[in-house]
């Protein structure tokens, strides 16, 4: 919600702001399964009748927050295309890459959910969402290809690499990680070394 809308109630703001980061703050120290309504307000210091006046349920407040980050992440990984008719991937640079800031720009949010029992919502919630953006603003014109496993593939290549740098605990930088997106997607390699396993005896 942009608060600056004048037909938002300034109070409703704060309020559900306030639910919110009462919200994390408990994620932070349990699961979300183990959390209630009545540890969320008192938190929050409202009452449940603020609470309800908002949301219906606790589940309702968590999507709130999964949506506004959604929502940030699009317009993360639209950065690249945003103003472009074509994206070529050959011609594609590291700082026109945004995804990995807006990770590390949300990284204590996206530490408690990737840490909390809610994972599995927030990994399909990512996926769901970028599975969305390409099918309906990207065109794949090989015919050899399948446009939706190409589209499955990409996204679970990328989510692995977003939610093994927030596992490491953000070891590298977001400017490191962005150029190896890039490196992987530009430089992907045709043929690899293998090494033989050694003989465990005859």
């Amino acid at each position: 919600m942009n608060p600056s809308n004048p037909r938002i109630d300034p109070r409703v703001v704060r309020s559900k702001a306030a639910l919110r980061d009462a919200l994390l703050q408990l994620m932070a120290e349990r699961p979300f399964a183990s959390i209630s309504i009545t540890d969320i307000v008192k938190l929050a210091k409202y009452n449940r009748g603020t609470f309800y006046a908002n949301y219906a349920a606790k589940e309702d407040l968590l999507d709130d927050v999964l949506s506004e980050l959604m929502k940030d992440l699009v317009q993360a990984f639209r950065a690249p295309y945003e103003h472009a008719p074509t994206l070529n991937l050959s011609e594609l640079h590291a700082n026109s890459v945004q995804i990995f800031e807006h990770i590390r720009n949300n990284a204590k949010l996206y530490s408690i959910l990737s840490g909390n029992d809610v994972l599995p919502l927030l990994r399909e919630k990512m996926f769901s969402t970028l599975k969305q953006i390409v099918k309906e603003e990207f065109v794949h014109d090989d015919p050899e290809l399948d446009p939706e496993l190409a589209v499955i593939f990409s996204i679970h290549a990328l989510l692995g690499l977003i939610f093994h740098w927030i596992e490491s605990g953000y070891a590298r930088p977001a400017s490191y990680m962005q150029d190896q997106l890039v490196k992987l997607v530009t430089r992907r390699p045709l043929a690899v070394k293998t090494v033989r396993p050694p003989r465990l005896g005859r």
